[in-house]
């Protein structure tokens, strides 16, 4: 479900921080959740089901420098997501995305003989600014991997996902697809009348 503002906006805005936790964070949302990652993930890594993790990370130690993650969440086969919302433009949110990675990494940590399987880890960042390097090109999701030096995969467990919203500048009229509907509604929830109500209410009703 939606939930309306207390303020002059009919509904939340989810590029706010309140906003975006209400809408994909909690419980009673979860499918919604779960519905948008499935339009930017590859098909071939579709999320089923999720659960809510600690969105905190104390570090190992009690010198170690936390984490607070927007949401932290594991799918069914045991996938990690970490999902961020930028708002304000930050010059070094690549460097804070790997940084985020290695805490799921560390907590699969096991004591005594561990063979090193690692289960996949996905850092998830969506954008209301556009990364001065992509600013002349139209490519508005970025899907990051680890390739060697042919441009192979080296490493298919570490994926960082940046979905660039200014980059979207569809009109309701031009939507073609489920994403572009997600996008749309992200960029104007906030707005919502009768036609964008419409849009909601396809987003929402995919879930079920």
């Amino acid at each position: 479900m939606f939930y309306p503002r207390p303020r002059g906006d009919r509904y939340i805005n989810p590029l706010t921080d309140f906003g975006f936790k209400r809408l994909f964070g909690t419980e009673p949302n979860k499918n919604l959740l779960i519905d948008f990652l499935n339009v930017i993930l590859p098909p071939q890594h579709r999320v089923k089901d999720l659960t809510y993790r600690s969105t905190e990370n104390l570090g190992n130690t009690p010198s170690d420098r936390k984490a607070v993650f927007d949401l932290y969440c594991q799918s069914e086969k045991g996938e990690n997501f970490i999902v961020e919302m930028q708002k304000a433009k930050h010059n070094y949110f690549k460097d804070r995305s790997i940084y985020y990675a290695s805490f799921p990494i560390q907590d699969q940590v096991e004591k005594g003989d561990w063979n090193y399987k690692l289960a996949p880890i996905y850092t998830i960042g969506i954008l209301d600014f556009v990364f001065d390097e992509d600013k002349n090109d139209d490519t508005l999701l970025h899907i990051v991997e680890l390739k060697d030096q042919d441009c192979q995969v080296f490493y298919e467990k570490l994926k960082f996902i940046y979905l660039e919203l200014p980059k979207f500048k569809k009109t309701i009229d031009q939507l073609n697809d489920h994403f572009d509907k997600w996008l749309f509604l992200l960029k104007h929830l906030p707005d919502l009348d009768d036609a964008t109500s419409t849009i909601a209410r396809e987003c929402i009703y995919a879930t079920v």
